[in-house]
């Protein structure tokens, strides 16, 4: 079956104001993550750290999420159009953050939090990774609902058709227009896969149930991040395949490696080497917090 994708970015509209979906995504990903890292902080997942602590822990890596993921937009994507128009930073809600830009923010907050704590940088990420994945999946779901990073074109009877996709003299009709296309059946050739769906999919269901599982008992260290490291990247790598390249880089080599497939090949290889290192790494155990007394 084929769809006509039409769904309006912006939620809500009050006057100038308008909130967009996108920004209500990430929304919902740090709310989901805080609830998900309380859980873990009362049954002792990261001992000696209460619920303050985690507080500012959240504190430090929302902001790395935010500023790592859009510089690193910026540094793998698009630097050039960003350095001619250099207010286009500040609008993340139009779209243009980068996992693996995020990943290295939340890793540099998380060392400074964990630095000032005086608790091990792995522990740390260890206890992050399991709440990571429901941020990616209402990320992708985000990216969906803009139509933006749409995959290639099926060449089925099967798809979504992205009008932000559709040649001239498509791109130039009204949603009107459009949908009148498409129920005489002149858009289904321009049916494509929904990649942000299977990231969702992978990066955000599957991931999510294979790290809270693989995490619900003491794992060594090194453990959980390589699990997540290494299921991430290959999650990434095997999408990308279906995935049309950023518009401004195309192809980077051999007619099919994109740039998300070659950022995603380190986190591959530090997943398997982390991964072969716990073999020989001590085990945190949880340290549940103590129950107030009721007076």
């Amino acid at each position: 079956m084929i769809f006509l994708h039409q769904i309006d970015p912006i939620a809500l509209a009050l006057g100038p104001l308008k909130i967009h979906w996108y920004g209500l995504m990430y929304l919902l990903g740090f709310a989901a993550a805080w609830w998900l890292g309380r859980n873990r902080i009362h049954v002792g997942r990261l001992p000696g750290v209460d619920e303050q602590a985690y507080g500012d822990l959240m504190f430090y890596a929302m902001l790395g999420v935010v500023i790592g993921g859009r510089v690193g937009y910026i540094l793998f994507y698009d630097l050039p159009a960003y350095v001619a128009h250099p207010l286009q930073v500040l609008k993340i809600w139009e779209g243009g953050m980068s996992f693996h830009g995020g990943l290295l923010g939340v890793c540099a907050a998380v060392w400074l939090w964990s630095r000032r704590r005086r608790l091990h940088f792995m522990d740390t990420i260890e206890f992050i990774a399991p709440l990571v994945p429901p941020g990616l999946g209402f990320g992708r779901l985000g990216n969906f609902i803009n139509g933006e990073l749409w995959g290639k074109l099926t060449h089925a009877d099967w798809g979504v058709v992205f009008p932000t996709s559709l040649p001239m003299p498509y791109a130039a009709m009204t949603p009107a227009q459009l949908r009148a296309q498409f129920e005489a059946g002149a858009l289904n050739v321009f049916a494509r896969h929904p990649s942000q769906l299977y990231q969702f999919a992978l990066e955000g269901l599957v991931l999510f149930i294979a790290l809270w599982t693989f995490s619900s008992r003491p794992r060594p260290r090194y453990a959980v991040g390589g699990m997540f490291v290494l299921l991430y990247g290959v999650f990434r790598f095997l999408v990308e395949f279906v995935r049309v390249p950023d518009e401004q880089l195309n192809y980077l080599a051999f007619g099919w490696l994109t740039m998300g497939q070659l950022l995603s090949v380190p986190l591959i290889l530090v997943g398997l080497f982390w991964l072969w290192r716990s073999r020989s790494a001590p085990t945190l155990q949880p340290q549940p917090m103590p129950v107030a007394a009721s007076k």
